[in-house]
């Protein structure tokens, strides 16, 4: 299995232009965020009393993956995992399940969209189109950056 360092060299090397790498740090914590709150929307069985059931799903097995790749990132994403679900929560209050996924999906297009602009700067197709996994390494790929400056090795 291959390590976090080697997902993390590999997803580094299709971001090395400094606009794609910003693009990258709006976009892809924006991705996410629809991403659980599109999940967040969704109808559940009534026997569950609390919306949310496939997206806490979908978080539990990433985290899964974030954990078996380093104890340090999957406690990281946790955190990322827990404050997104809370505000994704918050905004299904509010809003509704109609509106939160009319504003996730365009905010998920809108995202894409600047992803997919970075990498014109980057002269580089996307990490995930040689593999899907790399959908969750990006998150992944930003904490460690966070930590890395913060001196905290994972």
């Amino acid at each position: 299995m291959r390590t976090v360092y080697d997902w993390f060299e590999a997803y580094g090397d299709d971001h090395r232009n400094a606009r794609n790498r910003a693009i990258h740090w709006i976009c892809v914590p924006v991705i996410l965020w629809c991403a659980i709150a599109a999940l967040w929307a969704l109808p559940v069985p009534r026997s569950f009393a609390q919306p949310g059931l496939w997206s806490a799903a979908a978080m539990f097995f990433a985290w899964t993956f974030y954990w078996r790749l380093s104890r340090v990132i999957g406690a990281g994403m946790l955190v990322v995992f827990a404050l997104f679900g809370f505000s994704a929560h918050v905004a299904f209050a509010s809003m509704g399940a109609g509106n939160l996924a009319l504003m996730a999906a365009i905010l998920f297009v809108l995202a894409w969209v600047g992803q997919f602009i970075g990498h014109l700067f980057e002269r580089r197709r996307p990490s995930f189109l040689t593999d899907l996994t790399y959908l969750l390494i990006g998150p992944a790929w930003l904490l460690g950056k966070l930590l890395s400056r913060a001196r905290i090795a994972f």
